[in-house]
């Protein structure tokens, strides 16, 4: 009985320094030893890190820079600091992303499409920029 305790002792021993002395490889493992009279067994749990890169900074940050480099001489945005005359003035606008994305793509009522000179992914983060931060 003495020896099983300290063979499970030892088992532990050995699984609690590889965990704590692993590699990058072993990160976010975890492994639990259970002991009995008869036999040790061990179980390795994996888990992952599912940080999210993609913020809402960053994606307002770039339809931000996207609409100063187009947009920002014919609207007024206060928002981005500009005082655009030739287009209606976004303060105030109460369009929803998606209707956004549709004029900046297509144009129409004076403003030239955008869907040849922006990539989709410009549009959306231009869209979202301006729907989200309307009114501030």
């Amino acid at each position: 009985m003495v020896r099983w305790s300290a063979l499970a002792l030892v088992v532990s021993a050995v699984a609690l320094g590889t965990v704590a002395c692993g590699d990058d490889e072993s990160a976010g493992t975890e492994t639990t030893t259970t002991a009995t009279t008869e036999e040790t067994t061990t179980e390795e749990t994996t888990t992952t890190d599912s940080t999210t890169e993609t913020s809402t900074e960053s994606t307002s940050a770039v339809g931000r820079d996207v609409f100063l480099a187009n947009c920002g001489s014919c609207h007024t945005f206060s928002e981005a600091g500009t005082s655009g005359a030739i287009g209606p003035n976004l303060d105030g606008i109460g369009l929803s992303s998606a209707e956004v994305a549709e004029q900046v793509r297509n144009g129409g009522g004076g403003m030239p499409a955008f869907g040849d000179q922006l990539s989709d992914d410009e549009i959306e983060q231009v869209a979202a920029y301006v729907a989200g931060s309307r009114g501030t």
